[in-house]
C-alpha cells in the first residue's frame, strides 16, 4: 500500500502519475526521438514518459532543463541544485525537493545543509554564501516574487557575479514551473 508523502525528505520517493505514462515499446517515432535525450541523462522516469504525450514540448523542456542545470561555467552545480531545492521547498514539491537535495548532497558529500533546510527552512544555520543563495531563491519563488535590489546586492556581497546570479535565477524559476507540473501530473508516494 502506498501513501502520499507530505514531509520533506532526502530519500527520493516514488512519483505516482495521475496520467498514464506512454509505453516506451509502443511510442511513436516522435516520442522516441524526444526521449533520446533525457533530463539529467538518467533513466526514463514515469514523469518523463507522461510528458512524452507531447513530444515537441518534452524535447524543448529537456533541452532547456539540461542547459540550465548542467551548463559549464557560471554558478556551480551544487548551487544550482540549491536553487532548485529552495523553489521546491517554497512550492511544497516534496518529490523535486528530495531529488535535488539528494543531488546536492552527492556533489558536496555532506547532508547537513539539506537536513537543516528541511528542518528550519530559511532560518537554517548556513554559511553566508549558501544562506544568501537560499534566501534569494526562496524569495524569488514566492508568489508573487519578493526579490528586491537588496537581494541582488546580498548575492554580490558573498561573491556571486552577474552570470552566477543569472544562473541562480534560471535554476530557481525553472523549478517554479517544474514543481507545478509535478503537482498537477502526479504525487510523491512511499511504498512502505
Amino acid at each position: 500500500m502506498s501513501r502520499v508523502i507530505h514531509k520533506f525528505t532526502t530519500r527520493v520517493p516514488t512519483w505516482r502519475p495521475h496520467i498514464t505514462p506512454i509505453d516506451f515499446d509502443n511510442a511513436t517515432p516522435a516520442q522516441r526521438e524526444a526521449l533520446k535525450e533525457t533530463p539529467s541523462n538518467t533513466k526514463i522516469s514515469d514523469y518523463v514518459l507522461v510528458l512524452a504525450h507531447d513530444p515537441e514540448s518534452l524535447r524543448i523542456r529537456t533541452s532547456l532543463f539540461n542547459g540550465i542545470m548542467y551548463d559549464k561555467g557560471g554558478l556551480s552545480r551544487d548551487e544550482r541544485e540549491l536553487g532548485a531545492v529552495a523553489a521546491s521547498v517554497v512550492n511544497r514539491c516534496i518529490y523535486c525537493a528530495a531529488v535535488h537535495a539528494q543531488r546536492y548532497n552527492q556533489i558536496v558529500g555532506d547532508e547537513k545543509v539539506m537536513q537543516d533546510i528541511f528542518l528550519r527552512g530559511k532560518e537554517a544555520d548556513l554559511a553566508p554564501r549558501i544562506r544568501a543563495i537560499l534566501k534569494f531563491a526562496m524569495r524569488l519563488s514566492e508568489c508573487p516574487p519578493n526579490v528586491a535590489q537588496s537581494d541582488i546586492q546580498s548575492l554580490r556581497e558573498v561573491g556571486l557575479d552577474d552570470q552566477e546570479i543569472l544562473d541562480l535565477t534560471l535554476s530557481t524559476t525553472l523549478f517554479g514551473w517544474a514543481n507545478r507540473l509535478m503537482h498537477t501530473l502526479g504525487e510523491p508516494v512511499s511504498n512502505t
